[in-house]
């Protein structure tokens, strides 16, 4: 795909929100001994995760999130041209759609226009392009939420997932910069590989059946069913290894600038040892890039904002040229080239039920 470039589009605030319930990666999984569960740790990186409670869905997180970035940053709700909301785990399968509840819930006007988006992994650099588009098309703000429960469908009676993925939201707001700041964006797919992370059953492809969702037994003494994701980490692994890295420079490249040159890389959090693998090949020291999957684990579409205000919240600014990179499920993946100076108001908090 032709690199995407936008001269006015900005990011002035970032908000995210995540479940009181912390998880320790060590206890909570019946299938893998305490030495199995140490070794996937330390491959990973992830020593706790956060997870939502029963009842509790990625639309509420957001809506908070939300509540507190538009009173944070003093916003007319009027104002709010267009809300994007972008999740794999929606109030509801389809309809409606949960972008149009949330207008209501949070007072913005009938006028917003409201759409939701789903995507894996990369889904975050994806719908923060679409809201840089629609900026520079004219729209004067966009609040871009995000929000994951994926927690919901992990079984933590399979060996490859149990200890990767956590829940939590993030609420973003998009407007014109009075002077220009340019932003590349290099988004791409390869569909040959979509069945690498997948939840096989539950949509209109292959329908819910008493069959397909029971809780089977696998091969590795993994117990999961149709309704849970399973993973080739393999495949996943050998995926990120070959395009990641080159995407980024490539990025970088477009916008004439070096790997030297960019403040922050704030990548998708999958894995440390991937995270590890990225900076040593583009020579970079570990403080341009932060890392929060050893508390949070794997938020998917989630991580990079929950990174950007987790850094930021602990006493490391997050500002200048910075690299966003997601990957995953799809398989998809996209980097941008943005700055982050007009960030104006960040927050970073437990959701309140």
């Amino acid at each position: 795909m032709t690199i995407l470039q936008y001269a006015r589009p900005v990011i002035k605030g970032i908000v995210s929100c995540y479940p009181e319930n912390i998880v320790d990666n060590l206890t909570i999984s019946p299938v893998l001994s305490l030495k199995e569960a140490q070794k996937i740790v330390a491959s990973t990186g992830i020593r706790e995760r956060r997870f939502a409670s029963k009842g509790v869905c990625a639309s509420d997180m957001c809506v908070q999130a939300g509540e507190n970035l538009l009173d944070g940053l003093n916003v007319d709700r009027d104002s709010i041209d267009v809300l994007v909301f972008l999740s794999q785990t929606p109030d509801y399968l389809g309809v409606p759609a949960t972008s149009c509840l949330i207008q209501e819930r949070l007072g913005l006007s009938e006028e917003t226009a409201a759409f939701d988006m789903v995507l894996g992994c990369s889904g975050f650099v994806y719908a923060l392009s679409t809201a840089y588009a629609y900026v520079e098309a004219g729209a004067k703000r966009v609040l871009l939420l995000v929000g994951e429960t994926t927690s919901r469908f992990t079984s933590l009676g399979d060996k490859t997932t149990a200890l990767l993925f956590g829940d939590a939201a993030a609420a973003l707001l998009i407007e014109e910069s009075d002077t220009e700041s340019s932003s590349f964006f290099s988004l791409k797919t390869s569909g040959a590989g979509g069945q690498a992370i997948v939840i096989p059953s539950g949509g209109y492809r292959n329908p819910s059946t008493a069959e397909n969702i029971s809780i089977v037994e696998h091969e590795d003494g993994s117990r999961r069913g149709g309704l849970h994701v399973q993973m080739d980490g393999m495949q996943v692994f050998d995926f990120t290894m070959k395009e990641v890295v080159k995407n980024i420079k490539s990025i970088i490249s477009h916008a004439n600038e070096t790997v030297d040159d960019v403040d922050h890389y704030i990548l998708h959090q999958a894995n440390k040892f991937m995270l590890d693998m990225f900076l040593k090949k583009l020579k970079q020291p570990a403080e341009k890039m932060p890392i929060s999957i050893d508390r949070f684990g794997n938020t998917s579409t989630v991580s990079i904002p929950l990174t950007i205000t987790d850094s930021i919240a602990s006493g490391h600014g997050i500002d200048g040229k910075s690299i966003f990179c997601g990957y995953g499920a799809g398989l998809s993946w996209g980097s941008v080239f943005l700055n982050l100076s007009s960030l104006d108001y960040t927050d970073h908090q437990e959701y309140k039920k």
